[in-house]
């Protein structure tokens, strides 16, 4: 019987359990080639930008902020407050769709190349593991031998630096949500001043070193739901990494100088010692493999060793491997991307429109009107504002649409205070003769200085007539 004929088997197991369900521990080698070079120079740029975030600000607003703590969240300079929540949900949705287009497209690109989880694991604490511990093959040697001196000095120095660098990760995540300035003030102040954000530092500290000590490729495997999402969004037409089965099966050891009658796959297995997930990417597209590439560069290597062309692993979809398909833009993905434009229009609408000042005006409770020197009226009101700026605003009211007093009630000044929100009493006094329905409009222009923020509508009531 023909080898492509034989019948198929299916991977039954998860690459890191063995079959007495224990873990199994991955010792990948470390990869070499050019993409993972590139990798290398996109972890740099990101890590980059991922330590500088805090330290940048616009106008002396942090770029970016999520502030839990105060319910207030900046993106690119602008102050978003619970009340922006509309907001925050058009964001989301538009995200997750962007997410889903995405990976219908190109699978988990994002996991190899940009996640943070793959970034900080492969291009930091894995390097930091080479390192220190040596190469795959070595890490199997110390894990095996007795403890003695070197051990000790290995395995403690390697779990020190990762905790050490748990800790500054930690740090940095703190300040995205209380700021640069705020993390210094609190470490010069005494300890126990502050000890709730110390614990929860010491508590992330502890995290983050555990995923990257211990948990690893479960991470992505076990913990992360975009891997189980990815199974329902993959169809044939999606770019992951694949493995040429049309060109590489059957498999076969090369011999030198006989003729090679089977495919271009020698079955060296190097696809499988590279893979930080343990898979072997001959078996498909898999729940674990998170796109990384680095089994296309140990193949291309081989490949080049036996002198056989390159991207017998490659980006590939289905339908490209199979049929010889090229990419096509499907009915399916036509539809996410209207979709995602449509909501990418509505946030750029939402942003635009969006005021740094929110006002609202409401008549005091309990009272229609009150007369005031027998020939007018007063009506009262209480405003309400949140400044979303980053700086004290004293403001002031005037009538627009009508001849009128206003006059502050209990203060002389409205004040809204950075990032809080500011409110007043005060009441309108018009002529009677203006009042000639149970209802008058009344259009109330919001000032800062000489600068009108927005006008407020409401409505002045006087005796039924």
């Amino acid at each position: 019987m023909d080898e492509l004929q034989k019948p198929k088997t299916f991977r039954d197991t998860v690459s890191t359990v063995d079959k007495e369900g224990h873990r199994k521990w991955i010792y990948a080698l470390q990869p070499k080639g050019y993409l993972y070079k590139l990798r290398t120079y996109v972890s740099w740029v990101y890590l980059a930008i991922f330590f500088a975030i805090p330290f940048i600000k616009i106008n002396g607003v942090p770029f970016l902020q999520f502030n839990i703590l105060e319910r207030r969240f900046i993106f690119f300079g602008k102050i978003f407050t619970p009340d922006d929540f509309f907001i925050f949900a058009v964001g989301m949705i538009t995200f997750i769709v962007f997410i889903v287009l995405f990976t219908v497209i190109y699978g988990r690109i994002f996991c190899g190349w940009v996640c943070p989880q793959t970034i900080f694991m492969e291009m930091v604490f894995r390097k930091i593991e080479y390192w220190i511990e040596g190469s795959a093959n070595d890490q199997k040697v110390l894990d095996r031998s007795e403890w003695n001196t070197n051990k000790i000095l290995r395995r403690g120095g390697k779990h020190l630096a990762f905790f050490l660098l748990s800790f500054i990760i930690a740090n940095t995540f703190l300040t995205y949500i209380i700021g640069v300035e705020n993390l210094i003030k609190y470490a010069r102040e005494p300890f126990y001043e502050h000890f709730g954000l110390i614990f929860g530092l010491l508590a992330f500290t502890l995290i983050f070193y555990a995923i990257y000590a211990f948990v690893r490729e479960l991470a992505c495997i076990v913990i992360c739901p975009y891997g189980r999402l990815q199974s329902v969004l993959l169809d044939k037409d999606t770019v992951v990494v694949a493995y040429d089965y049309v060109r590489g099966e059957p498999r076969g050891k090369i011999h030198k100088g006989a003729e090679r009658t089977n495919g271009d796959c020698i079955d060296c297995n190097q696809c499988v010692a590279v893979c930080p997930t343990g898979i072997d990417i001959r078996n498909g597209t898999q729940m674990e493999c998170t796109n990384c590439t680095a089994c296309i560069d140990a193949c291309n290597f081989m490949m080049d060793k036996v002198g056989l062309p390159q991207d017998l692993i490659r980006y590939a979809s289905e339908n490209n491997i199979a049929e010889g398909k090229k990419l096509e833009f499907t009915g399916r993905m036509k539809a996410y991307t209207v979709i995602l434009a449509l909501l990418i229009g509505l946030m750029a609408f939402l942003l635009i429109t969006r005021d740094n000042i929110d006002a609202h005006i409401t008549r005091s409770k309990g009272q229609l009107f009150t007369e005031v020197d027998n020939n007018k009226l007063a009506n009262f009101y209480e405003i309400k504002l949140i400044n979303k700026t980053n700086e004290d605003i004293a403001f002031n009211l005037k009538l627009e649409n009508i001849g009128g007093e206003i006059k502050l009630v209990g203060t002389d000044k409205i004040i809204a205070k950075t990032l809080q929100q500011g409110k007043a009493n005060f009441m309108i006094i018009l002529d009677k003769e203006k009042v000639k329905e149970y209802k008058t409009n009344l259009e109330i222009a919001l000032y800062d200085g000489n600068k009108k923020i927005r006008t407020i509508k409401t409505n002045f009531l006087g005796p039924f007539k």
